[in-house]
């Protein structure tokens, strides 16, 4: 954010737009010998969205248990809004909001019935949390189903209803944990419009945990990439980016119409390769560098007897970023995926990766 204005906020905490909402240092988290989160540094400003992209395991979920104060951590420290996660733990719930990747919501209750429960933890006045329950359910386009029970709703539908139990307390600081996972395209864009809507007009400044590339890439003003519980990189999408699209490096998709283990591991092994997505039965996606590059890789499939169907240089995504930064896609799967031929009189074919 440009300036550096003095903003009052709730709670009698005084921040300015450069000043960080969130200072996280060292923080750790272990479970027996286990290492869940290994020594994280970051910090988040004031109005900012701020991403943890990784996959399942990657330490994303536990480092936000442990910021909404619902873990403790082993070692290391954060504060919020200036208060310790540990020592001051109270004043940090009355800052934050939180949206778990599991629905919280009663099916039998109504809306309206839901927020009202909800909002009676926060032991807010019945006039203010009346109104506030009206200005949410009118902002997420909810107000002519209020009195319709939540169980009878779309799956998008609860999802905008989940989030807007987390506003009840009005939090500074709103974290969000997976809030596309399991939603249809249309109910995903309806969220992340939501979450822009509501950072632009409250500047709230809120947290997103994904897996999802295109949510941190529509959405984060700054990604930190999370992998085997630590950070390896943090940046805007654009700066991740040009780490990987300088004149040097090449991203090839290739269609190849017999692809094997073999032409895989021919392309690996090149020099010039960097790392090697496999898409599907068919498609790979190829990061390398070098001038020789691309003649190189197309010498080494057809050195293996493998039929090029259509072959694209591609510019760079965030999923290029994580599979240069890290070796491997961001997609939770198995290592190594050997694709197999199609043959209908052995039944149907073995699906892909799921997405």
């Amino acid at each position: 954010m440009a300036g550096s204005s003095t903003i009052e906020v709730d709670n009698a905490v005084t921040v300015t737009s450069n000043t960080p909402v969130i200072e996280v240092k060292n923080l750790t988290k272990m479970f027996n010998d286990f290492v869940a989160v290994d020594k994280i540094s970051f910090d988040v400003k004031k109005g900012e969205i701020f991403g943890l992209l990784g996959p399942n395991g990657a330490g994303k979920s536990t480092t936000l248990r442990m910021l909404s104060t619902l873990a403790q951590p082993t070692a290391g420290t954060a504060t919020i809004g200036g208060y310790d996660i540990i020592k001051d733990h109270t004043e940090v719930r009355k800052l934050i909001g939180i949206v778990s990747e599991k629905m919280i919501m009663y099916n039998r209750l109504t809306a309206r019935e839901n927020l009202i429960f909800f909002g009676s933890l926060f032991d807010l006045p019945k006039d203010v949390l009346n109104k506030r329950i009206d200005e949410l359910l009118e902002l997420v386009q909810l107000t002519k189903w209020k009195n319709a029970q939540v169980g009878t709703f779309s799956t998008g539908m609860r999802q905008r209803m989940n989030v807007i139990r987390a506003l009840l307390n009005m939090p500074q600081v709103l974290f969000l944990d997976e809030p596309t996972l399991g939603l249809d395209p249309q109910s995903s864009v309806e969220i992340r419009e939501f979450i822009k809507k509501l950072n632009r007009e409250n500047g709230t400044t809120i947290i997103v945990t994904t897996h999802m590339m295109v949510d941190a890439d529509l959405l984060c003003d700054r990604i930190g990439i999370m992998d085997h519980a630590k950070i390896v990189a943090l940046d805007t999408s654009t700066n991740l980016k040009k780490t990987i699209s300088g004149a040097d490096t090449t991203i090839l998709n290739l269609e190849i119409g017999n692809l094997s283990a073999s032409i895989i591991e021919a392309i690996r092994a090149c020099k010039c390769v960097d790392a090697v997505s496999q898409e599907n039965s068919m498609h790979l996606r190829i990061i390398s560098h070098g001038q020789e590059a691309f003649d190189s890789v197309i010498d080494a499939v057809r050195g293996e007897g493998g039929k090029i169907v259509s072959m694209e240089n591609q510019q760079p995504t965030l999923e290029d970023v994580f599979l240069h930064i890290t070796g491997h896609e961001v997609r939770d799967s198995a290592d190594q995926k050997i694709p197999m031929a199609t043959h209908r009189h052995l039944g149907s074919p073995q699906k892909g990766r799921i997405r």
